[in-house]
């Protein structure tokens, strides 16, 4: 088979396509007022419907609230427990992040059924619907939205994985999905 006519895109990777994770709890805290304070410093970002009570008290939506993009930072690892892309890069300095991962984590999508095992990021994006509010209670549930296959100009072959992350309070209202891609080669 020639490398033109060899392909990555098996029945079995195809199969992977709709598969979801557990549904998990992202903060064993919720949104805390003093987290989200410093998580607003690190984006920069000055508006007081975040921060200020008084006048977020005067918007729509009566309250301090969180920008949608929080739900994707916060931690999965409890406090003392090993992180494991601080292990991955422990135990080989030079990894992608994610190879060295092997243990599973609650919510994990299985692993795909392939060779390629070098990532590279191909895009996020993030499609908001309601703002967290302080106190929420986060939770995330994965699952394989698409992959599809290219031909890079080397002639070399890859897939592109895009995983899906909806985030939602506990209430079970939906606050965002994430969506993020990623080249394997």
């Amino acid at each position: 088979m020639t490398q033109q006519q060899q392909t990555y895109l098996t029945p079995e990777v195809k199969a992977m396509i709709g598969k979801e994770g557990e549904k998990v709890e992202v903060t064993i805290w919720g949104i805390e007022k003093e987290n989200l304070r410093r998580f607003i410093h690190a984006i920069m970002d000055p508006d007081p419907r975040y921060w200020d009570e008084e006048f977020a008290r005067s918007t729509k939506y009566g309250e301090i609230v969180v920008p949608p993009i929080y739900c994707t930072y916060l931690s999965k690892t409890p406090p003392g427990a090993e992180d494991p892309i601080s292990r991955a890069f422990r135990n080989n300095p030079v990894s992608d992040g994610l190879g060295g991962m092997e243990r599973p984590r609650p919510g994990q999508l299985p692993s795909l059924p392939t060779p390629l095992v070098r990532v590279l990021n191909a895009g996020n994006d993030i499609e908001v619907f309601k703002y967290p509010s302080l106190g929420d209670r986060i939770f995330s549930q994965q699952k394989y939205a698409n992959i599809i296959e290219r031909v890079g100009r080397d002639g070399a072959h890859m897939l592109i994985v895009t995983n899906e992350t909806r985030f939602t309070n506990q209430h079970d209202e939906l606050l965002c999905i994430s969506r993020s891609s990623g080249f394997r080669r």
